[in-house]
């Protein structure tokens, strides 16, 4: 099979480019720095030679997007949405254009999409999509209006010849440096693994396996187009999440934190604390309800794999 990662060099493109390339598919990487074979030049915004590469292949999976892992400002925030939407349109208008489309693209969305809350899960049927909920920061309102832009310009590609997912994804929990489940594990280690600002919020994530299997089995399951919600069905209130954290590390204790210390943090690790308090309650309505089958569909295997 022959795919392209658009955006590919992040982790989950790292994640998927390792996975797919040693199941012996052909890859090739959009990327703004090609820096290996394989890796074709791109600015994520105006059609170039890179679309050739669409032309052809069987799949496309487009990852490309600014980071989230930034203080919120205005700046960035605008950054998020423009490169977001900005690949979006693009690969679909190399798609558009191809002689030979691929027949399926895997639009990279977001689990934030939906609406901080407590008392009940977001699946695809019955999820709330947030953006109004009352008692939250009113800047959490933009990272909803991003994932609805993002999945919009997916939505509006005339692309009749290809069939399109909107990946709604958790968290995607892997060992590589730099990773949330890398980040949140050094801090375990450090002692300061404990709940923030309480630690209600709920926690959707996903193994790196089951990420990869997940877009494995969109590719091949010709009935599956829209949204898709990749996380696991087990998500967790935060203070169970870094409780089992500290316990595949076999640390017995984490120091909680305020929220006034998890601004103070974030500010340091130049991130926002959105990342942290929101509560994301998500689960895998349409996977669960096609057959898809998780390896860890619970947090506790799941870091304990990871941590090994």
């Amino acid at each position: 099979m022959k795919v392209v990662l658009a955006g590919g060099t992040g982790q989950v493109g790292t994640i998927l480019d390792r996975a797919l390339t040693g199941a012996g598919h052909e890859v090739t990487v959009l990327t703004r720095r090609p820096v290996r074979a394989g890796h074709v030049g791109w600015d994520g915004v105006a059609l170039g030679k890179w679309a050739s590469v669409i032309d052809g292949c069987d799949v496309v999976v487009n990852l490309a997007g600014r980071s989230v892992s930034c203080r919120y400002t205005a700046e960035n925030l605008r950054a998020m949405m423009d490169s977001r939407v900005a690949s979006a349109r693009v690969v679909g208008e190399a798609i558009a254009t191809a002689v030979r489309p691929p027949r399926v693209w895997l639009q990279m969305s977001t689990a934030t999409i939906y609406a901080h809350r407590f008392d009940a899960a977001n699946d695809e049927a019955t999820g709330m999509v947030g953006g109004t909920e009352p008692g939250v920061p009113g800047y959490w309102e933009y990272s909803v209006r991003i994932a609805r832009a993002w999945e919009r310009a997916l939505a509006e590609a005339e692309t009749p010849a290809t069939r399109k997912v909107a990946l709604r994804a958790a968290m995607v929990m892997s060992p590589d440096r730099g990773g949330v489940f890398d980040v949140l594990s050094r801090l375990v280690r450090l002692g300061l693994g404990g709940p923030v600002a309480g630690g209600a919020q709920y926690v959707s994530w996903i193994h790196e396996r089951d990420f990869v299997r997940a877009v494995e089995f969109l590719i091949a399951r010709e009935d599956m187009a829209g949204p898709v919600n990749l996380a696991a069905p087990g998500p967790l209130p935060h203070r169970a999440f870094m409780r089992e954290l500290r316990a595949a590390w076999r640390v017995p204790v984490g120091l909680p934190a305020t929220r006034g210390m998890a601004e103070l943090g974030a500010l340091l690790l130049r991130t926002d604390t959105e990342l942290l308090l929101k509560s994301r309650r998500v689960t895998p309505g349409r996977l669960s309800g096609a057959g898809f089958s998780f390896i860890h569909p619970e947090w506790a295997s799941a870091a304990r794999s990871l941590a090994r």
